[in-house]
Order: C-alpha cells, then structure tokens, then sequence
C-alpha cells in the first residue's frame, strides 16, 4: 500500500505541475497579445469629460504636441509633480501644447477640491471606471506619455517627473514640429 500511495501522490503533483505551467503560459499569452500603444506607435484616439464639463477626445489635438498624464489625487508622486506639471502647463499653453491630466478618481468633488487647494488650473479629464487607463495598459502612476505632432507616442515615462525633464522633452517636440 505504501507503494501505491508513493505513486499516487507523485502522479497528483505532476497533473498540478501540469496544470501550473499550463496556467502560467496562458496568462503570459493573453497578456502579450493585448495591444498597448507603445513608444513610437501611434496613439489611441479616446474621449473623456473634462471638470470643465466638456468633452475632450485626443483626435480634437490633431498636429499638435499633447502631454496626457495618468494620475490620482490617493497618489504621493502625483502630488509632488504637480506643481512642475502646471509651471510647464503655463509655459507651454501660449505655444500650442496640449496638457491632457487624466485622473482615475472616482468621485469628482475630490478632483475639484485638490484642483483648488493646490491652485491647478490644467485641464483635466475624469476616467473614474478607467476605460482609457485600461486602453493605455497603465499600470502605475503617474505614468505620462509625450506625443508629437505626427499623432505617435515620443515619450512614455512612468513614475514621477522632474519640471526640466518635462520641459526638455516638450522643447525636442515642438522644435520637430
């Protein structure tokens, strides 16, 4: 019987292992075959309301130079860049520069309140069931992408910005155009 119960245990692990591997290519298949737009690739066109109660598609900055920063206000790094994303907003704006601040927030009046508090006046759009998140593949905030005047993506940065990495890579943009 000892014989048998040595067999039967090894013959139930190797079907978990199986079944494990199988488990495991399929996930790692499933993620690979969803299309993200990349660096280089051409942007997803997407439409969202903004706080200003409109409705903003990507498409509508056609040739132009447009920033979309994914980020929440539950978000420290978020927070943080901010004040570099705005100064960059009021520097750029004049020159044709389209600053796109999707947040994931789900309650409005939040965004409203940290807009205000910290004296923000970018546009920003509410993915609060994150649709355009889930489109764009992110997965971390902030995450911004930089796209030139060709509708492709330039630049895709994950994590906090510093105001003269913003600014740098927008002067390369717009010197393109």
């Amino acid at each position: 019987m000892g014989r048998n119960k040595k067999w039967v245990q090894i013959g139930i692990f190797a079907i978990v292992l199986i079944i494990g591997v199988f488990t495991i290519i399929t996930n790692l298949s499933a993620s690979a075959s969803k299309k993200y737009p990349q660096q280089g690739e051409k942007a997803t066109n997407f439409s969202l309301v903004g706080l200003d109660g409109q409705t903003h598609e990507l498409s509508d900055y056609k040739g132009k130079v447009v920033l979309v920063n994914f980020w929440g206000t539950f978000c420290p790094p978020c927070k943080e860049e901010m004040p570099d994303l705005q100064k960059q907003y009021d520097k750029w704006k004049s020159q044709g520069v389209v600053f796109l601040e999707v947040n994931v927030d789900k309650n409005k009046v939040t965004v409203q309140g940290f807009m205000e508090q910290y004296k923000l006046n970018m546009p920003v759009l509410l993915d609060a069931n994150e649709v355009v998140r889930k489109l764009y593949g992110v997965m971390d905030y902030p995450t911004t992408f930089f796209i030139g005047t060709d509708g492709k993506i330039a630049v895709k940065k994950i994590g906090q910005m510093e105001e003269s990495f913003i600014d740098e890579t927008l002067s390369s943009l717009v010197s393109k155009s």
